[in-house]
């Protein structure tokens, strides 16, 4: 029998979509809030569960799926009717081959918790709807059949008591900031409420280092203990770096980026302003105290090349009062050596 090219094509994209419905709907997939009602600085978080509901295998290409984490924008949100904008990360990938999907059985599930305020724009009090939407990709020459077509759930919905007030607006292309210029990338509202209380922290150690270099106690303990006998072109050069340091904390549009899984406390680019990472030990330090989350953001601020140019000569109070005994002319660009002295633990005079 003669087909037409028309006809069959038309026939093909028919039983394609066929397929795809058929496929699409072989899976479920629901969105559950942990908590209906979300605390101010608690996270948002969301069980997403995949069920193959057919008695057939399904396979779902991982990357459209939570089970790895998510580097593409896989639900729609929106606060208040009003769609909130994606803030992770979106991958260029090559084409997908058998390794890159997962096999679920008739009948069984799959369940992955996702934290939502760090992928997206949820700072701003008010009732979100979250719906996982993943739409249908073309796959072909992969040897695996069926290939679930789209993913979607029905609309959950949870309220958010967030930092800022209901109504307030985001800029649509620039990052939400705070009155003192700070904003997030990767951080969940947990960890956005932990910065603001951290970058307090830092800048009040800001401000108390440059209190005392202005009050002429450069020849007390504390100044002595972290920045060695004083010089007069020394003691200038660290009242400078202090008066950029508390500029820093106070004008310039601070960014902290959480996505760091590194054990260290956080890191900079010195060239790059001001974008500071805070990983692992950083969030397991204390507010205030030695090595703390103030210190350690005053330690990183004075990294930058245009605010204090501060290197990492060496690390610990220990090593940074041998350094400021022997080599004071090296302790006024050591950037542990400014973090002990805005710390001022244990309190000296």
């Amino acid at each position: 029998m003669h087909h037409s090219p028309l006809l069959s094509r038309l026939a093909f994209a028919a039983v394609a979509c066929a397929f795809s419905a058929y496929a699409g709907a072989a899976v479920d997939v629901t969105v559950t809030p942990l908590q209906p009602t979300v605390a101010r600085g608690d996270d948002v978080q969301v069980r997403v569960t995949l069920s193959n509901t057919s008695g057939t295998v399904q396979h779902l290409l991982r990357w459209r799926t939570p089970l790895d984490g998510i580097d593409t924008s896989l639900f729609d949100v929106t606060r208040d009717g009003q769609p909130v904008r994606y803030l992770g990360r979106s991958v260029k990938r090559a084409a997908p081959g058998p390794a890159d999907f997962v096999r679920l059985d008739p009948g069984a599930s799959l369940s992955k918790t996702v934290e939502l305020s760090r992928l997206y724009e949820m700072s701003v009090t008010g009732s979100y709807t979250i719906r996982y939407r993943s739409p249908a990709m073309p796959v072909a020459g992969i040897g695996l059949a069926p290939v679930v077509g789209e993913l979607a759930s029905t609309p959950a919905t949870v309220f958010v008591n967030a930092r800022l007030p209901r109504g307030t607006r985001i800029a649509a292309f620039a990052p939400e900031a705070t009155g003192a210029g700070l904003s997030y990338a990767n951080c969940s509202n947990a960890q956005q409420e932990g910065l603001v209380t951290a970058m307090e922290a830092g800048r009040t150690m800001s401000a108390g280092g440059l209190d005392y270099l202005g009050s002429g106690k450069q020849y007390g303990e504390r100044y002595l203990t972290w920045f060695g006998a004083l010089d007069a072109a020394r003691g200038v050069k660290v009242t400078a770096n202090f008066t950029a340091i508390k500029d820093a904390f106070e004008n310039k549009p601070v960014k902290i980026d959480c996505d760091c899984d590194e054990p260290y406390f956080a890191y900079v680019y010195p060239a790059r302003p001001y974008t500071v990472w805070v990983c692992k030990a950083f969030w397991a330090a204390a507010v205030t105290g030695t090595d703390s989350r103030g210190g350690t953001l005053l330690h990183e601020l004075s990294h930058f090349d245009v605010v204090a140019a501060t290197d990492d000569i060496v690390y610990g109070q220990q090593g940074a009062a041998e350094l400021a005994r022997t080599a004071p002319e090296r302790a006024i660009t050591n950037a542990d050596s400014h973090e002990y002295f805005g710390e001022n633990t244990p309190v000296q005079q």
